[in-house]
């Protein structure tokens, strides 16, 4: 139980304000559907905190600075590319990709190398009980982006989209040089 409420209580702390909050919001102001982002949210999390549960658990010796940073920055420069591609209409008016693909896919990348997953990394190192990190600091995870996409859904008409837009390509890629840089210097 320890494990869980441990691991719960650090990922929902660390996500406050992160990057893939500002993605959540941007997700639920612009699709205004937050059943599918919770659940590409979910299906992300999931995915990404066991492989860093794995990794914690067995392979973190084989994690050197240089490759954590440069997988970092590398994923930020797609996400700043990414968030300049603008959605296309298909010929019944809607999103030619889907909002739980688009959250799904979207989150998994910006959760690569972000706080939570280093914590999720440190916290199946430092505990035996993989489930109950993994559970923790998902469970962290919605709880911390629940209230961002009711909210985002709120305030979504009030939102320069195409300027959080061109805002957000421009901080991923500024957070992509820095890990770059970063690694390029070890």
């Amino acid at each position: 139980m320890e494990a869980f409420l441990v691991s719960l209580a650090t990922v929902a702390v660390a996500e406050m304000g992160d990057r893939t909050q500002l993605l959540v919001l941007v997700l639920a102001a612009h699709y205004r559907k937050p059943w599918p982002i919770l659940a590409g949210i979910l299906g992300a999390t999931l995915a990404n905190h066991l492989a860093a549960g794995v990794i914690g658990a067995w392979f973190g010796r084989f994690l050197t600075p240089l490759v954590l940073d440069g997988t970092v920055g590398a994923s930020m420069l797609a996400m700043a590319l990414w968030a300049l591609r603008q959605d296309r209409l298909d010929q019944n008016g809607t999103m030619s990709r889907g909002v739980f693909l688009t959250t799904l896919v979207a989150f998994f990348l910006a959760e690569i190398g972000d706080k939570t997953q280093i914590a999720t990394i440190a916290l199946a190192a430092g505990y035996q009980n993989l489930p109950a990190v993994v559970t923790g600091t998902t469970s962290g995870m919605l709880l911390a982006n629940l209230p961002v996409v009711f909210l985002g859904r709120a305030f979504a008409d009030r939102l320069p989209l195409q300027a959080m837009r061109y805002g957000g390509a421009a901080l991923f890629a500024a957070i992509g040089a820095v890990f770059l840089i970063r690694a390029l210097g070890q």
